[in-house]
């Protein structure tokens, strides 16, 4: 366990280990601990001109950049919780949210000041509206693909101003807890309305913690590059959290392009990230890939969704590089089940599914019967992954009828079907909810996906279960081409998933797609092919 009570204290044992230390990489311009340090006292001194106080909420909408980085840590500094804001939220779902957290101010980016205009008139709690260039931090010329965004025509407080006026020194610094809610952080919604997960300091440390000892990272050698967005879990704290934690450097792109991402690898030498498969399947599709010098990134981990063995094994003849698993969600604040660094995941031999890991330090994991979760299912079989330990949410923010259905005898029920062996490995078939009843036939669409992956010529896959009069519901899939498979033709990719699948498996319908709808993180949407 790391020592650290909160979030603001790592951040000030970072600087004290050497304020010349890089902090943050973000393109051409490099800010040191010292600088970020003094970064966040000015902005938690106009924070709290703004009337933020201990235990307010404040949401931030930003991508990633140092900006995110000193708002997140100005917040913690006075004692306030962050709410992260997804960038590509509705304004109806960006008021949705402010309004359950009761947000006391808003920092947004200018791109999305038009889908923030009005809302401080709108909800009681939301005082004030702070808007970021989005050119804001960069050393000589932005990227030219950046967002042209000229005033934003509503009155909001200026994100410069505030850095650019009097401090408050550390030692006047708030001094929080590990119990102290650290981010208010919402659910994607897949299941329903999105809920706010309650993630404290020592939830975020403890992860971090976890990292630190099955990921093996060296705090004097890794670089952490954030493939994931810092409004989102894993960018939280894979990113922010454990780079923070451990003192080291972290490589902001402002958001995740593969081209991007392969170019800041190389350029810094960054050493570990997590991201979606949709990252690596980014990078993959890279037409120039062997132009780019990876060989730095031995630390690369995936979370979100379980990465197929095609997909790992493709990744490592480009670029020499494994793909570990990591588990994790928004209410056990990220990851705590990995694949230990140096080890290679088993294979499933019945499902073809990849291990995501085993449980790290404090972190205790159940199989349950999927009907009823007070029942632990007989072991080496299916049932749904159950979860308790140091970094798991006790409870949803304000929502008693989530905390009642989705914790039993102090367990956390994830909704993921699982296996676990003895020797302690987690295997993910798929989400509870998300299986296919075809002929009375239960089919578990990550099976087909895993398939599909496995064909040169697929770069991109989701499959689902739609209506159908005879069977109850028809495996369907839909299908990115690669550019190797520009002639792939539905007989022949049907034909080649006979051979890998029970017949009761083979999707009864193949679409050719441009694009597989995502989430911000880069998980593929499934319910976007549902009717």
């Amino acid at each position: 366990m790391l020592s650290m009570k909160s979030m603001s204290q790592a951040l000030l044992e970072a600087e004290a280990k050497g304020p010349n230390r890089p902090a943050l990489f973000y393109f051409d311009t490099v800010i040191s601990y010292g600088s970020l340090v003094d970064q966040v006292c000015r902005m938690a001194w106009g924070l709290r001109a703004l009337g933020v106080k201990p235990h307010d909420r404040v949401a931030v909408m930003l991508q990633n950049m140092p900006a995110s980085v000193v708002t997140h840590f100005a917040v913690w500094a006075l004692g306030a919780a962050v709410v992260p804001v997804n960038i590509m939220l509705t304004r109806g779902e960006i008021r949705a949210e402010l309004d359950d957290a009761r947000a006391s101010v808003i920092v947004g980016l200018a791109a999305v000041a038009d889908r923030l205009a009005g809302l401080d008139r709108e909800l009681d709690y939301l005082r004030h509206i702070v808007v970021v260039d989005d050119h804001q931090d960069f050393s000589g010329h932005a990227p030219e693909w950046l967002p042209q965004v000229g005033p934003s025509g509503i009155e909001v407080e200026n994100y410069r101003a505030l850095v650019s006026g009097p401090a408050l020194t550390p030692g006047d610094w708030h001094g929080a807890d590990a119990s102290d809610m650290a981010l208010l952080t919402y659910t994607s919604g897949t299941t329903g309305v999105p809920k706010g997960a309650i993630n404290t300091h020592g939830h975020i440390l403890h992860n971090v913690s976890i990292y630190r000892s099955m990921a093996s990272l060296n705090p004097e050698e890794t670089i952490n590059i954030a493939f994931a967005p810092l409004f989102h879990i894993t960018g939280s704290v894979a990113g922010l959290g454990a780079a923070v934690g451990l003192a080291t450097p972290l490589v902001l792109l402002y958001r995740f392009d593969p081209r991007i991402a392969a170019e800041a690898i190389q350029r810094r030498r960054a050493t570990f990230t997590v991201g979606a498969i949709t990252t690596y399947l980014g990078i993959l599709a890279l037409s120039d890939l062997d132009n780019y010098d990876l060989s730095s990134l031995t630390h690369a981990y995936s979370g979100g969704a379980p990465v197929p063995e095609a997909t790992i094994k493709a990744f490592q003849r480009r670029t020499g590089l494994y793909i570990y698993n990591v588990y994790g969600l928004t209410e056990s604040t990220n990851g705590l089940i990995m694949v230990p660094w140096g080890e290679r995941a088993p294979v499933d031999p019945e499902s073809g599914a990849v291990s995501i890991g085993r449980t790290g330090d404090g972190i205790a994991a159940s199989i349950r019967d999927m009907d009823d979760p007070h029942q632990e299912a007989p072991p080496d079989t299916l049932g749904e992954l159950c979860l308790k330990g140091s970094s798991i949410i006790e409870a949803y923010w304000q929502r008693p009828d989530a905390n009642r259905t989705s914790f039993v005898d102090g367990w956390f029920l994830t909704g993921d079907v699982a296996r676990m062996t003895a020797d302690g490995w987690i295997y993910i078939v798929d989400r509870k909810k998300d299986v296919i009843i075809s002929s009375g036939n239960k089919v578990w669409p990550r099976d087909v996906e895993d398939a599909l992956f496995q064909h040169p010529g697929v770069q991109e896959a989701v499959v689902v279960g739609l209506p159908d009069a005879y069977r109850g519901e028809a495996v369907t899939a839909f299908v990115v081409k690669s550019a190797a498979g520009a002639a792939l033709e539905t007989e022949e990719l049907e034909a080649f998933l006979r051979q890998q699948l029970a017949a009761y498996k083979v999707p009864r319908a193949i679409h050719w797609v441009d694009s597989i709808p995502k989430t911000a993180t880069g998980k593929f949407l499934r319910r976007a092919f549902r009717p």
